[in-house]
């Protein structure tokens, strides 16, 4: 029996001891993997897509709707009195008091500071700094969230080192979720305990025993499923934590994992998401108050959300602050203090891309540099030129114009969505191509087809404009044209261009053709200068389609894309430079570091007095032109531009611009179905819209005369130098110094002297 008993013992004690070591080299083998897993990337984070940052400046026309939405996108909390803290504003009777954010973009870093702006009638006044009072030149806002490139588990996270995080809130998550954690060894048995007889008491799980160390072997290593092999795992994982990571890398580790909350369909993942989630700050800047509310919500996120419940949040935080003070880690009049302090969250949108069609371009230029893969786990920046007042401007313009078109001409409804009336906008600056908005649709729900990089459409009269900068060495503006009706063999086949609308006269200047888009004088020109010339002018403008140099070249009767068309109206605005289209300015990695930085790159295709010259016979299309009713609209500021419309009204086309922005707006069905009006009947309003709900971009500059620029005053009737003694009808217009007119009007001189002589006769017979 004792033998027996003996053998026993030694079995079982060589089984403790195989136990043991199996144990031991388990616990080495997670080791290895552990320390395989955090010596690489501890997490995939996904990239971010920004908009441009915005400037205020004093002058600037500020629509206060529109700026109250900026701050809110931002997460600036409103404020009944005056901010004290980063984040925080008031709009008042006099304008805006505001607590800035920081700052952090490549090339550009300042601290938040206090300032009050000045608006009235719309205009910003003085800008002026609080603490110092000094008028500012200028301020600017940071840049807004457009999209982010999520993994699979579509997770949103800032990743933030233990140093950055207030030492309230990691006591905070001690006392809620494990007030022995820096004295037990990843297992408490105490806490298991004690959870075991709360819960038995109550018949019912009422409390968990698990410690921060366990929770975090479940959460980041292994799957959510309830089994005994994975409640195996987690004890050897938090082993394994204890004995190879000290307490603070472990309470990192677990700060920058933990779930607490959800944006929509992304979760928000990490103590420095939630500081921006909940308070639209940085973890750094957290009141004792809010670090108690984020420890007290990780108990159970969602229902503890203060977005959707509020008094439950508000007494878990109580808790935690008490909780707090039991184990010595604050003060009592912290406590007291911190209970008085109203929770404000910083409130927010689910999470959506915005900007849809312009993200979708982004994206195609950035999957030339990076796979999928790394867009959605390296936590790139990815920096825009996107101006967001300008892009949701556009969005609303066309979606309002093409429903006021609907309304106005019944027969362009479409029952089908993807049958309706289409349109297309983008907004660029004409001297960088920084792409400002582009909007490829009325609803990218319904279509993700994006029009204005990938629709292929003729450009009608809008072409004109580029005919004419063919053959400015040969034609002057105020060159006559034939306005007859004439017949022109292509290709062994007869064709006779018609003008929209009667447009009286025989002959016509160049100017007038453009003002008054008249086709026939535009085939006129192009014939007799070179069709060649025009087709070689538009490959120089980087259009992608080949244009046969053929009479009908002069209406645009080969396809563009409207970006292409936009890319190349910017050598009117930008001195004859066509400029790169720039969307994507810059790409940092997760430490701020540029990876990708993209330069201006520009193309001269005319000199800036060619250029200047096509600018004012461009501006007499809106002042007098086809485009005359934007002053009735209410743009009543310089602009040049020129309205479009192909045959049978199945493209219309507005494209307007000022030293300061270009805009092209396209109306027209996929299917190539008519419109039934012409483009300053369909497109020009949706540009009238657009550009009322701009008012950043408008001012009364204009350009400057160049070198190599005359202005002389001629004759309507013969295009020849004028006297105003003689001829009835003079104007004023700008030449090129190589290609100005030299001969005075000739027909007036002759009648004057016809009438001096008749004159002289009568005198004799008196």
């Amino acid at each position: 029996m004792a033998s027996a008993l003996k053998k026993l013992m030694l079995t079982a004690v060589l089984l403790l001891i195989v136990a043991v070591a199996a144990g031991y080299g388990y616990c080495w083998y997670l080791s290895a993997k552990i320390e395989e897993r955090f010596s690489g990337r501890k997490w995939a984070i996904a990239s971010t897509i920004y908009s441009d940052t915005t400037m205020l400046f004093p002058g600037m026309q500020v629509d206060i709707t529109a700026l109250e939405k900026k701050l809110r996108n931002l997460g600036y909390q409103v404020k009944t009195a005056a901010p004290e803290k980063k984040g925080q504003y008031r709009m008042t009777g006099s304008g805006l008091e505001i607590y800035f954010k920081d700052l952090h973009v490549p090339d550009n870093s300042r601290p938040g500071f206090s300032a009050v702006l000045d608006i009235s009638n719309g205009r910003i006044g003085e800008i002026r700094q609080t603490d110092t009072g000094d008028n500012l030149p200028i301020v600017e806002f940071g840049p807004e969230v457009l999209m982010e490139f999520f993994g699979k588990h579509r997770e949103l996270r800032r990743v933030v080192s233990i140093e950055n995080i207030p030492g309230c809130l990691p006591n905070a998550v001690v006392a809620a979720e494990d007030n022995r954690f820096y004295t037990h060894y990843g297992i408490d048995p105490v806490s298991i305990l004690r959870a075991m007889y709360i819960n038995v008491r109550h018949f019912s799980i009422r409390q968990g025993g698990s410690t921060l160390t366990q929770q975090l072997a479940k959460n980041y290593f292994l799957t959510p499923e309830r089994t005994f092999k994975r409640k195996f795992h987690e004890l050897f994982i938090t082993l394994a934590l204890e004995a190879n990571y000290t307490k603070d890398e472990i309470l990192e580790i677990y700060l920058n994992e933990i779930y607490l909350g959800q944006k929509g369909s992304a979760s928000v993942n990490g103590v420095g998401e939630a500081a921006y989630f909940y308070f639209g700050k940085n973890v750094k800047d957290l009141t004792l108050a809010e670090c108690a509310l984020i420890a007290g919500i990780i108990k159970s996120p969602n229902r503890l959300s203060p977005y959707g419940h509020a008094d439950e949040c508000r007494n878990r935080r109580n808790q935690v602050l008490e909780a707090m003070h039991d184990l010595g880690f604050i003060t009592e009049g912290q406590v007291k203090k911190a209970l008085q302090e109203p929770i404000e969250t910083a409130g927010f949108e689910k999470y959506m891309r915005r900007a849809p069609y312009f993200i979708d371009y982004v994206s195609a230029q950035l999957g030339e540099l990076y796979t999928t893969d790394i867009l959605s786990s390296m936590g790139f920046s990815i920096h825009t030129t996107l101006d967001t007042w300008v892009q949701e401007a556009a969005e609303k313009a066309l979606e309002k114009g093409l429903a006021r078109l609907e309304k106005s001409i019944p027969a362009l409804m479409r029952p089908e969505p993807q049958e309706r009336l289409q349109g297309a906008v983008v907004v660029l600056q004409p001297r960088t191509g920084n792409v400002l908005a582009m909007v490829g649709g009325r609803n990218y729900a319904q279509t993700q087809f994006n029009r204005v990089t990938r629709a292929r459409r003729q450009p009608g009269s809008c072409f004109k404009p580029i005919a004419v900068s063919a053959l400015l060495d040969q034609f002057k503006p105020s060159d006559l044209l034939s306005n007859e009706k004439t017949t022109y063999m292509i290709d062994g086949r007869p064709w006779t261009p018609e003008n929209f609308g009667d447009i009286s006269g025989r002959r016509i200047s160049v100017q007038d053709m453009l003002k008054f888009s008249c086709n026939r004088a535009a085939v006129d020109m192009v014939v007799s200068g070179g069709p060649e010339k025009v087709a070689a002018q538009a490959e120089k403008m980087n259009f992608s389609g080949p244009m046969k140099p053929y009479p009908s070249i002069a209406l645009g009767a080969f396809e563009v894309t409207p970006l292409e068309l936009a890319r190349a109206y910017c050598a009117f605005a930008a001195d004859g430079v066509v400029p790169f289209v720039l969307s994507v300015k810059d790409v940092a990695d997760e430490k701020g570091n540029i990876l990708v930085r993209r330069h201006v790159d520009i193309n001269p295709v005319m000199s800036p007095a060619e250029a200047f010259v096509m600018t004012s016979m461009l501006r007499s299309v809106v002042t007098e032109g086809t485009a005359n009713a934007l002053g009735k609209m209410g743009l009543n500021f310089a602009l040049a531009g020129k309205t479009g419309t192909s045959n049978d009204y199945r493209d219309t086309w507005f494209v307007g611009y000022t030293p300061d922005f270009l805009a092209l707006v396209w109306v027209g069905f996929d299917n190539g179905d008519s419109v039934m009006t012409t483009g300053a009947g369909a497109a020009l309003p949706i540009f009238a819209d657009l550009v009322k709900q701009m008012p950043g971009y408008v001012s009364d500059r204009w350009f400057t005369m160049p070198p190599g620029v005359v202005k002389k005053k001629v004759c309507r009737q013969t295009g020849q130098l004028a006297d105003s003694r003689q001829c009835p009808e003079t104007y004023g217009q700008y030449f090129l110094e190589t290609n100005q007119p030299d001969k005075k009007c000739q027909v007036h001189k002759a009648d004057n002297v016809f009438k001096r002589t008749l004159d002289g006769i009568s005198d004799i017979f008196r």
